[in-house]
């Protein structure tokens, strides 16, 4: 049997500091921030009516410069987008005036 060797340096380890910049803490923070779907207005979806939530998603699909698709499917998909990732905490009267947008959306581009 093979001695055992004793070891001179410490268990306890310095933390390691990353040289990497922080990453947003979820995924759906980093798409938003990041993806080529819209630059939206901050706050839009805590707006109070559903044709101010859809008014400027429009606006905001029309200027933007880093969307890949049309318009109105990279507003609607923002917005689902959003519905989606709240999930079961989303209010029901903030799901219900966000569900409204998506009808007002249509009404936006005319496509009732």
């Amino acid at each position: 049997m093979a001695p055992v060797r004793k070891t001179t340096h410490s268990l306890k380890t310095a933390p390691r500091r990353s040289t990497r910049r922080a990453t947003p803490k979820r995924w759906s923070q980093r798409v938003t921030k990041q993806s080529d779907a819209l630059d939206l207005k901050q706050g839009v979806f805590k707006l109070t009516s559903a044709k101010k939530i859809a008014a400027s998603l429009k606006r905001s699909a029309e200027h933007s410069s880093r969307r890949k698709a049309g318009a109105y499917r990279s507003a609607l998909s923002m917005l689902t987008f959003y519905i989606n990732r709240a999930g079961k905490a989303l209010p029901k009267t903030e799901r219900t005036r966000l569900e409204r947008a998506k009808v007002e959306l249509k009404r936006a581009f005319g496509r009732e």
